[in-house]
């Protein structure tokens, strides 16, 4: 149970980083008050410039992808000393800890991103072709609107019925509504835009 804990704090305090921020702070802005305020790769691409913007999408995935990795190699130790969650259960503990790090980072008073990037490399390493098929559909939607938040509520909701597609076990899948969810929320202000016909496109 104690490395259990310590696996899902870990997840945590490492989603908490918040990239977008520290790399802008390095460039004497502050990401929070400028454009959409927002700490995740879109807006640094706004504020930074898009080589930038790719930069914090990279780091923003490895924090769920790397939990998820250190987890796999601990959790079979972890699952014979019968003390933890077992297996697939506890990796997606990890993979959510991750996720709500990002999201309620507590260096910026347990506010964050949005979860798209960090997501995604939760299920990198989780189910890498249910990522490449979000990745794709991203790609296809922002080609044909240049709309990020579009292509990013788009690759999102392909996420779960991919990994239901796949037979992914049930905690990836509980794992993937969760995100989507807590996503769409996070998104609530892009949705009212996009229904308006007002988002900034990128």
């Amino acid at each position: 149970m104690v490395t259990a804990c310590l696996l899902v704090g870990l997840a945590f305090l490492a989603g908490s980083v918040p990239f977008g921020v520290l790399f802008a702070r390095a460039r004497g802005i502050d990401l929070r008050s400028v454009g959409s305020g927002n700490i995740g790769a879109t807006n640094a691409a706004r504020a930074l410039g898009k080589k930038w913007g790719l930069v914090v999408f990279c780091c923003d995935a490895a924090k769920g992808t790397l939990p998820i990795l250190l987890a796999r190699h601990l959790a079979p130790a972890v699952a014979q000393a019968g003390s933890a969650p077992q297996g697939e259960a506890l990796v997606a503990l990890v993979g959510g800890a991750a996720f709500l790090g990002h999201l309620f980072s507590p260096w910026l008073g347990f506010r964050g991103g949005k979860g798209v990037a960090t997501a995604f490399g939760v299920f990198l390493a989780l189910s890498p072709v249910a990522a490449l098929v979000a990745l794709l559909v991203f790609a296809a939607v922002y080609a044909l609107f240049h709309l990020s938040s579009l292509g990013s509520l788009s690759a999102t909701t392909a996420f779960l019925p991919t990994l239901w597609y796949l037979g992914a076990p049930r905690p990836h899948l509980v794992l993937g509504a969760v995100m989507w969810l807590l996503i769409m929320w996070s998104h609530r202000g892009n949705i009212a835009r996009l229904a308006r016909r007002q988002e900034s496109r990128v």
